[in-house]
């Protein structure tokens, strides 16, 4: 039977790089974004010669619309490896309310109502896989990123939580939590900036998507079929 998983925020460094691994892993991928079609366009080709079945899907998460959209595309599935994000860095006494809804909408809002409208799907199978990619700031917050760190603490709440509510039904629920990474995340700030962040971090550089990417394929694989309720930390050594 072909496997299908879900990779929300397919289009970003992250969702790209585990597209890739999952696609190497012979996965057959629901490739969700929202509005770089350039960069899923370059996706579809990279992954053209593993041979896997490809489902494009455009959805604005931060809207009720966008997400029912997604909901409504996914058929078969085995699987959900939730990337999507967005930053707002700045003192939280000047966060505005959109700003707010919108960070809570899409990560938190949007990931619990797609996982809680396709769990009866992924219980039809004898095992399935959710992952989300949270961050080291859920873990202990980050000044100037209260927003951020805030439903990034939700998320690995939520995993906690529901690893044992399903757990009887075969399925996993586990959690990545990056630290600093590579992508276009980290534009905002300016070289000197960047090299002050890498001399914060013991191993002294910033993590590639694919070292991320790696351990969302190996939670979403049977190498880990005694793990479900867990934060995995990729971070260098920045927190433990």
């Amino acid at each position: 039977m072909k496997k299908f998983v879900l990779v929300t925020g397919a289009s970003g460094g992250i969702g790209k790089a585990t597209a890739i691994e999952l696609a190497k892993k012979g996965w057959n991928l629901y490739l969700h974004y929202n509005r770089n079609t350039v960069a899923i366009k370059q996706l579809l080709n990279e992954l053209e010669p593993y041979n896997v079945e490809l489902i494009p899907i455009q959805a604005d998460l931060s809207t009720d619309e966008g997400i029912e959209k997604l909901i409504n595309n996914i058929f078969h599935i085995h699987a959900i490896c939730y990337v999507s994000g967005i930053s707002y860095y700045g003192l939280f006494i000047d966060t505005t309310d959109d700003i707010l809804e919108k960070m809570w909408k899409v990560h938190v809002f949007a990931p619990m109502k797609i996982i809680k409208e396709l769990l009866p799907k992924l219980m039809r199978n004898s095992s399935s896989q959710i992952v989300l990619v949270s961050s080291i700031w859920g873990q202990t917050g980050a000044s100037c990123e209260v927003a951020y760190s805030t439903v990034k603490g939700a998320q690995l709440a939520f995993v906690k939580a529901l690893s044992k509510e399903v757990a009887r039904n075969g399925v996993r629920i586990n959690a990545v939590a990056p630290g600093a990474v590579d992508t276009n995340m980290l534009a905002m700030f300016s070289k000197e900036e960047q090299q002050e962040l890498k001399d914060e971090i013991p191993i002294g550089r910033l993590a590639c998507p694919d070292e991320v990417a790696s351990v969302n394929s190996f939670l979403l694989s049977e190498k880990s079929s005694y793990i479900t309720g867990q934060v995995l930390s990729v971070n260098g050594g920045w927190y433990t």
